[in-house]
C-alpha cells in the first residue's frame, strides 16, 4: 500500500490542494450556458485546457478530478491532458460514480450508483494515467430526513467503491456531502454530519479499505442556505469539533468540497480552520466551483481572453493555498 500512501500524502503537501474539474456534461452546459457559450466537446475542451495549462498553478494545485470526457481528451497541442498535468507535477484523478439517483421507498433521498463494472472501469481508467478516484454520496437535511437506511447505503456504497478503487492502485477520495440546500440551523448540520462519517469509518473498517491510501472530500459543518450566514470563525470551530473523534488520526488529508459556497467564502472558511492550529489531518480544499467561478467569468467563451481566466484561476488557487496555513487575508486577497 506505500503507493497509495504516498500518492494520498502528495495530493495533501503542504500549501497545495485539489481543482476538481470533474463536472458532467449537463453541469458544464449550466455553467457554459451562464455566460452564453455552446456546451460541445470543443468548448468544453478548450476551457478545461485554460485551466490545465495554467503557468506556475502547479505551486498551488497537486491534483486535478477529470470527468470520463476529460481524460480522453488533448489540448490543441495534441499532447493528452493527462500528459500535460503530469509534466507539470500534478497528479490526474477520476470521477468514478455515475451520479446521485432517486433511492426506491424514501422520498427525497438518493444513493450513488456505478458500482456494476466499476472494477473494469477503474482498470482502464488506471491504464489512462490516473492515480486516484473520487466518488460522492448525497445526503440531504429535511423533514424527517436524512433517514438512517439512506446514510448506511450510501456509506456501504462509498466503502465498497473505496475497497475497489484500492485494488487497482488507484487512492480513493470518499466524498460524502450533506448539502446546504435549506433552512436547517448549524446544529442539524453538526449532527447530521456527524452522522454520517461515524458511519462512512464504519463501512470502511468493515470493507478493510487502508485508511492511509485515503482521502476525505466532506462538506464544512455550515447552516443551511435558507439559514443565517454563520461567520468563519464559527464554522471553523464546527467543523474541527465534529471531525474529531469521528476521522480517524490515519487518515492523511481532508480535503473540503466548497459545496454552493462563495469564492472568498470557502477560502476564510478554510483559512480559519488552519489557523486554529495543528490537526491530526492535512486540511486542504478539492474546489470546483469557487476555484474556478471567476475564470469562467473572465473567458466568457472567448480565445483572446484565455489569459485574463488563466490570471483569474491562478488567483484563486494562490488564496487558497494561503488558506491552507492559516496566513489568508483580506489584505492578499485585495492585493492581487
Amino acid at each position: 500500500m506505500s503507493t497509495l500512501h504516498e500518492i494520498a500524502k502528495a495530493i495533501v503537501a503542504p500549501g497545495k490542494g485539489i481543482l476538481a474539474a470533474d463536472e458532467s456534461t449537463g453541469t458544464m452546459e449550466k455553467r457554459l450556458s451562464s455566460i452564453g457559450v455552446e456546451s460541445n466537446e470543443d468548448r468544453r475542451r478548450a476551457y478545461r485546457e485554460i485551466l490545465f495549462t495554467t503557468e506556475g498553478v502547479e505551486a498551488f494545485i497537486s491534483g486535478v478530478i477529470l470527468y470520463d470526457e476529460t481524460i480522453r481528451q488533448s489540448g490543441s497541442d495534441g499532447r493528452p491532458f493527462v500528459d500535460v498535468l503530469n509534466e507539470n507535477g500534478i497528479i490526474p484523478g477520476i470521477k468514478t460514480d455515475t451520479g446521485a439517483k432517486p433511492l426506491a421507498n424514501f422520498a427525497g433521498e438518493t444513493v450513488t450508483e456505478g458500482l456494476d463494472g466499476l472494477r473494469e472501469r477503474n482498470i482502464e481508467y488506471a491504464r489512462l494515467g490516473a492515480q486516484f478516484a473520487k466518488w460522492r454520496a448525497v445526503i440531504t437535511i429535511g423533514d424527517g430526513i436524512p433517514s438512517d437506511f439512506c446514510i448506511l447505503a450510501n456509506t456501504h456504497a462509498l466503502a465498497r467503491y473505496a475497497a475497489l478503487s484500492q485494488e487497482t492502485g488507484l487512492v480513493p477520495i470518499v466524498e460524502p456531502e450533506v448539502l446546504m440546500d435549506g433552512d436547517h440551523d448549524i446544529d442539524a448540520c453538526f449532527e447530521v454530519t456527524q452522522r454520517t462519517l461515524t458511519a462512512v469509518y464504519e463501512q470502511l473498517a468493515l470493507h478493510q479499505v487502508d485508511l492511509p491510501g485515503t482521502l476525505l472530500k466532506p462538506n464544512m459543518v455550515l447552516p443551511g442556505k435558507g439559514c443565517r450566514t454563520a461567520p468563519p470563525e464559527e464554522v471553523a470551530e464546527a467543523t474541527i469539533r465534529c471531525f474529531t473523534g469521528t476521522v480517524p488520526a490515519e487518515v492523511p488529508g481532508i480535503v473540503f468540497l466548497s459545496g454552493g459556497q462563495g469564492d472568498e467564502e470557502a477560502t476564510a472558511n478554510l483559512n480559519a480552520m488552519n489557523a486554529l492550529g495543528t490537526h491530526p489531518w492535512e486540511l486542504s480544499f478539492s474546489y470546483g466551483r469557487a476555484l474556478q467561478a471567476p475564470a469562467l467569468k473572465a473567458w466568457g467563451g472567448e480565445d483572446a481572453k484565455a489569459d485574463d481566466a488563466r490570471r483569474a484561476f491562478f488567483h484563486r488557487s494562490k488564496m487558497n493555498s494561503l488558506a491552507r496555513s492559516g496566513s489568508w487575508t483580506t489584505e492578499a486577497e485585495q492585493a492581487a
